[in-house]
């Protein structure tokens, strides 16, 4: 839509709110709901006003004043409000200077798709995630001064074999063995066919959607690739969708990267590919069907995937899931078929136009503006200073001698880790100023104040297993 148009919308009344949403520094959705009677042109362009530092990692209380813009282009109605509501993302901008806020994630996303184009290299990033969450019957859990504990459940969940409930029919899925059942098993196949075609109702091409490995309720919709920005837009577009869709019925979602013991955790395997006068620039003769510059792109990823976790993989959770043993992505390779390397090169179709890399690395707790930018930087630094990626490891990582799999580079095993790596490798976001220096030292700094130091403060339920008897 225009600004005309959505003002015409409101004017007649078709639309009685307009909902303005925006994401907070790490990365979820906040709103301020107006009144049609509030919504005209002008105010579209200009903005509306909000307080900006009550938002997470935001502004001072002396420079509290921001605006939100809406992009006209992102309004879609809202398929859960009881009114009639039209929701659009905005931009947040400066009252005074009118220029993009330099913490804003959407502001980094536009200017990671101005510095492509001005590489040369080429003129769209595609980009295809594959976000998976978690659907529970029910959640608990509370930290006080003489206690900390959780619990989620779920009646797919295999610690309910045993139940006595009579609505128990001993379906349950056994650990790592939930990829692919069909219903009775899969329980949630009719909720997240309701969650795929909200989707798509809002514009949000989905090819598929099913179960994935883990007991208790994890599941996959998977949506068609687009270019970096409206990628990002549908992505939060797709967790508000998943989150409302089981809230309706009685559930509550997660995307929180691991939320069980002994079990696959959540990814967001990102596939990733680059165009130029639309024609795929990783396509060629080079392994696995992969051009020079694909595989130079591959040599960025993997030289700065340490630093790129700060964004990709960006809780202290996360790193619970990126451990040997669960199919999760830690050894720095690449390889055409083997799914705990870093990067996969996917063979499903060899066509040019399906030529792309997969980094698996990601979660889906990451901001999709932060991580998508931050992996093309590394792509196009890995392009311009012609990194060499090493060769291609084809073997099973878990089978190799104990020696030659303790020579494969890591992943970091802590978020603390990581945000070192960022402070210690942060040039490559840096150029163009897609990444400003301030945004970054705020990253470390929140992530660290509020995330690492909150955790690393407070007694873990298990010390009192390992350390009680002391």
């Amino acid at each position: 839509m225009t600004a005309d148009e959505i003002a015409g919308h409101m004017k007649t009344g078709e639309f009685e709110f307009l909902d303005c949403r925006f994401l907070d520094f790490p990365g979820l959705w906040q709103n301020c709901t107006y009144t049609a009677s509030e919504v005209d042109a002008d105010r579209l362009a200009g903005g509306f006003g909000f307080d900006g530092s009550a938002i997470r990692g935001w502004q001072a209380i002396n420079e509290s004043d921001m605006l939100l813009v809406p992009d006209c282009d992102t309004a879609r109605r809202d398929p859960f409000a009881e009114r009639a509501t039209l929701a659009v993302i905005c931009d947040v901008r400066d009252p005074v200077t009118k220029k993009t806020y330099g913490r804003d994630p959407r502001a980094v996303a536009k200017k990671a798709q101005k510095h492509l184009e001005a590489t040369g290299i080429a003129d769209t990033a595609h980009f295809g995630p594959e976000l998976e969450f978690f659907l529970f019957d029910r959640v608990r859990f509370d930290q006080t001064t003489n206690a900390a504990w959780y619990e989620v459940d779920s009646a797919e969940g295999v610690w309910n074999r045993g139940s006595d409930h009579p609505g128990n029919r001993g379906h349950q899925i056994p650990i790592r063995q939930g990829y692919f059942p069909c219903p009775p098993v899969d329980t949630m196949h009719d909720l997240r066919g309701e969650m795929a075609a909200t989707m798509q109702s809002l514009g949000i091409r989905v090819e598929c959607h099913h179960h994935e490995v883990a007991t208790g309720g994890q599941q996959e919709i998977d949506l068609r690739f687009d270019a970096l920005l409206p990628m990002a837009d549908k992505c939060m577009f797709y967790k508000h969708v998943v989150k409302r869709v089981a809230a309706n019925h009685g559930r509550v979602a997660t995307f929180m990267a691991k939320p069980l013991l002994g079990d696959n955790g959540s990814g967001m395997h990102t596939h990733f590919s680059l165009w130029k006068d639309d024609e795929p620039v990783f396509a060629g003769r080079r392994y696995a069907g992969l051009s020079q510059l694909g595989l130079w792109a591959i040599g960025g990823i993997l030289r700065h995937t340490p630093s790129l976790l700060a964004f990709c993989a960006p809780g202290t959770n996360s790193y619970k899931r990126l451990v040997p043993g669960f199919e999760a992505p830690v050894s720095l390779v690449y390889s055409s078929r083997n799914r705990s390397a870093a990067i996969r090169i996917p063979r499903y179709d060899d066509r040019p136009g399906s030529k792309r890399l997969e980094f698996r690395c990601p979660d889906p707790s990451a901001n999709p503006y932060l991580a998508f930018s931050a992996i093309l930087m590394a792509a196009l630094d890995g392009i311009q200073n012609e990194i060499d990626p090493g060769d291609p490891v084809d073997l099973d990582l878990y089978d190799l001698e104990p020696e030659r799999f303790a020579a494969i580079p890591r992943t970091p095993a802590t978020l603390d880790e990581a945000l070192s790596a960022l402070d210690a490798d942060r040039g490559y976001l840096l150029a163009g100023d897609v990444f400003p220096a301030d945004l970054i030292d705020g990253w470390i700094a929140y992530k660290r104040q509020h995330e690492v130091d909150a955790l690393r403060a407070r007694p873990h339920p298990h010390e009192f297993e390992m350390y009680f008897h002391s």
